[in-house]
């Protein structure tokens, strides 16, 4: 139930930033026409964005026979979770990372990069995805994709109010340094309420996965080994692409700099480690 408030204060937060923008653009007809555009969003976040977000990574579902042990060992995960089997994805991409999406368990999707495969062990494996299965059930995935989703078409409209300019409600120009601060502040609010919503999310899933998986210290061992690739200049390309995404990874891809530092939502890897290794050490 907390979820879906928070869900609900998200899309009205970015429907008023839509709206603000859409006033500058085009004053009292501008405000109206983004208030549809913004509806017609979260209407289409709600039902589509967890498609849209995996078309972005050119995620590709596999099965028992095309990904065999990999898919065994989401189901059984999902088993010891008491969730219905989620899809499960596989993304062609070097770096190593995970994240889950869908509007909720029942129509949830687990997605993971061959790189992340190849880079860890098979119990790193079964704590990450563990990971991403513990969002799945405490409902985060819904929160995370929307937000990705409209986050993204918060800085696009940004984009080209800055290039575009505007009207006021008389049909004169806007003026030019306010819709500069619009178009500038509109990126920013939007990445700051990711960043209020996943940061305490993060420590949360860790919890729940060290618990899904019986091995906290799996997942801490996973997460120093995807830190260390990360910060090793290798960009990963299609989060570059879209940025509004890496709030949903269990590792920030970003290279950061930029707008792209205004969706580094994660937590320190220091800080989570240092979690996990107290539940191992505490047998929580």
């Amino acid at each position: 139930m907390f979820n879906l408030l928070k869900t609900a204060v998200l899309m009205a937060a970015i429907t008023a930033l839509f709206m603000a923008l859409g006033a500058m653009l085009g004053g009292q007809q501008g405000m109206v026409l983004a208030l549809v555009v913004a509806l017609a969003m979260n209407f289409f976040s709600y039902w589509y964005s967890d498609k849209l977000v995996l078309k972005m990574y050119n995620a590709q579902e596999v099965d028992a026979t095309s990904a065999p042990h990999f898919y065994r060992m989401v189901q059984e995960l999902s088993q010891r979770a008491g969730l219905p089997m989620p899809r499960v994805y596989l993304i062609e991409e070097n770096a190593p990372n995970a994240f889950a999406t869908g509007r909720n368990p029942e129509n949830a999707a687990v997605a993971a990069t061959t790189g992340i495969l190849r880079l860890l062990s098979e119990r790193e494996i079964r704590g990450v995805m563990a990971h991403e299965l513990a969002h799945v059930k405490h409902r985060d995935i819904l929160i995370s994709t929307i937000s990705a989703t409209m986050a993204g078409a918060i800085g696009m409209l940004a984009n080209f109010a800055m290039f575009f300019g505007g009207r006021d409600s008389e049909g004169r120009p806007a003026n030019p340094i306010a819709g500069l601060l619009v178009a500038m502040l509109a990126p920013v609010a939007a990445g700051l309420i990711q960043m209020a919503i996943s940061r305490a999310r993060e420590f949360e899933a860790d919890r729940g996965g060290a618990e899904i998986s019986g091995d906290p210290a799996a997942l801490a061992s996973a997460l120093q080994k995807i830190h260390r690739y990360a910060h090793g200049g290798i960009p990963m390309e299609a989060a570059e692409r879209n940025p509004a995404t890496a709030q949903m990874m269990i590792m920030n891809p970003l290279s950061g700099g930029g707008l792209r530092g205004l969706f580094s939502t994660h937590p320190s890897t220091e800080e989570r480690v240092a979690r996990l290794m107290a539940m191992a050490g505490g047998r929580y």
